[in-house]
């Protein structure tokens, strides 16, 4: 992930930072628990195809 797109980019929801989680290819709100994939090198920044993160896992 570009760190200048990751600087420019915020969670739809609530406008906070983002975290790029290179492992499972998504951004990350820890805000909102809420996890953006990346497809073919594109952040999908839509609500409806966020993850919900768990409780139980560790942001």
């Amino acid at each position: 992930m570009d760190k200048k797109l990751l600087d420019i980019l915020a969670c739809p929801v609530c406008k906070g930072p983002l975290i790029y989680w290179k492992e499972k290819n998504e951004l990350v709100c820890k805000a909102d628990r809420l996890a953006y994939p990346v497809k073919d090198d594109i952040p999908v920044m839509l609500e409806e195809e966020a993850r919900v993160i768990p409780a139980e896992e560790d942001i």
